[in-house]
């Protein structure tokens, strides 16, 4: 995948793109403060979201990710020019969560698939949710996720996963659709508030 991929047909504007720069950080860290408390469950407590987006969602931390050569972030934007609508963090190493490594590890058929890294994390999937809809017959979730496939691809992963909140059908209806299956469950540590996860995963070709 390029820097710079259309997302869909020629006549639409969605555009996704690898980011390289790090003086985009802000603008995807003011999505993230957006986009990160509609998938809490609605147990989360304010303070426990702001604090997760104060150590985990801030400027500095994106600047990290960019420069970090195990990430990848790609952003999708309304237009060539426009408006960063949503992002994704991909996560190009093996799972250093040990339930996570031997989930990832029986579902994708063995040491090989994990050698060299050979996986992928989708580590974040968010969309700002005025943008939900179809636009120009294109989802954008559709497509930030399609080219998250695509990018994992590239990096030469032969398997995928991610986690969502057990609590969270919407995002696993999603997911499901998108070729994910439950593979197995992790924990997931919001500001001392633990969570738990399903982690799904599909196989990259």
């Amino acid at each position: 995948m390029s820097d710079t991929d259309s997302a869909s047909s020629p006549d639409s504007v969605l555009v996704i793109e690898t980011v390289t720069d790090t003086s985009q950080a802000a603008a995807i860290a003011d999505v993230a403060a957006v986009t990160f408390p509609l998938a809490c469950p609605p147990h989360s407590t304010p303070e426990n979201i702001a604090a997760h987006i104060g150590q985990q969602l801030s400027t500095a931390r994106f600047v990290e990710h960019i420069e970090d050569p195990v990430k990848q972030v790609l952003v999708i934007r309304d237009g060539a020019d426009g408006p960063i609508i949503g992002y994704s963090l991909l996560i190009h190493e093996v799972p250093t969560i040990d339930d996570v490594r031997a989930a990832v590890l029986a579902a994708s058929g063995g040491p090989k698939a994990m050698s060299n890294g050979a996986v992928t994390e989708i580590s974040k999937m968010y969309i700002l949710p005025h943008h939900h809809a179809a636009h120009n017959a294109q989802k954008p979730a559709h497509a930030l996720m399609t080219a998250a496939i695509h990018a994992a691809a590239a990096h030469g992963s032969s398997y995928a996963w991610l986690g969502v909140h057990s609590g969270n059908q919407r995002a696993q209806k999603f997911y499901a659709k998108m070729g994910f299956t439950r593979i197995g469950t992790k924990t997931f540590d919001m500001n001392g508030a633990i969570e738990h996860d399903f982690v799904l995963g599909r196989e990259v070709s």
